[in-house]
């Protein structure tokens, strides 16, 4: 059991049989009345966020939650199949748990979020920028570089994201995994 007292960005708690993870949180003392504390918490499962306050000094219950690295191997209908790298055990993980599974290519390593109890895979998280491979977008025309345009852009994995007009076919890319927005490009 953990209190109010206790809070941290990241922690994981379980509210009414659900676990959430602690976005932000604010510890408020008014000059009237009993502190409190403001929360944002986003559901695993779902991806939901709410707000939550709560009394100072409640009695919560925390999650222990571990970070396991795994390698992704292979897509098939049961879900995506990885591979631990130190013990060689495999899972699979269906795609809703994964964030930024359109981004995720044979071969990367994402971390998994594993219920210490359990032993149940929670969520996935790629890491926060990957670098891509454009397999097609249109050719961007020579002077027409004058305003920040963007044009649809698709990459390995089959993904389409938006990239600059000068951003040609068989260029790699950096996208940031989280909103799938355009970092940057590669030089070869």
């Amino acid at each position: 059991m953990a209190t109010t007292a206790d809070f941290r960005n990241g922690m994981c708690l379980d509210i009414d049989g659900s676990y959430f993870f602690i976005t932000e949180f604010l510890h408020v003392k008014p000059g009237k009345g009993p502190a409190f504390v403001r929360t944002k918490l986003k559901n695993v499962t779902t991806g939901r966020v709410l707000d939550k306050t709560w009394n100072a000094g409640v009695k919560v219950e925390e999650v222990r939650i571990e970070r396991r690295p795994y390698q992704f191997l292979y897509k098939d209908e049961l879900g995506y199949n990885f591979m631990h790298p130190e013990t060689f055990e495999q899972i699979s993980i269906p795609g809703e748990s994964i964030d930024g599974v359109q981004f995720l290519k044979e071969g990367d390593t994402v971390e998994a979020m594993v219920h210490a109890e359990s032993e149940t895979i929670l969520t996935c998280e790629l890491p926060a920028h990957v670098i891509l491979e454009v397999t097609y977008t249109e050719p961007g025309v020579k002077g027409d570089t004058a305003t920040n345009t963007l044009k649809p852009a698709t990459v390995e994995t089959g993904a389409e994201v938006r990239v600059p007009l000068f951003i040609n076919t068989g260029e790699k890319i950096e996208i940031d995994t989280r909103n799938g927005s355009y970092v940057g490009r590669i030089k070869q």
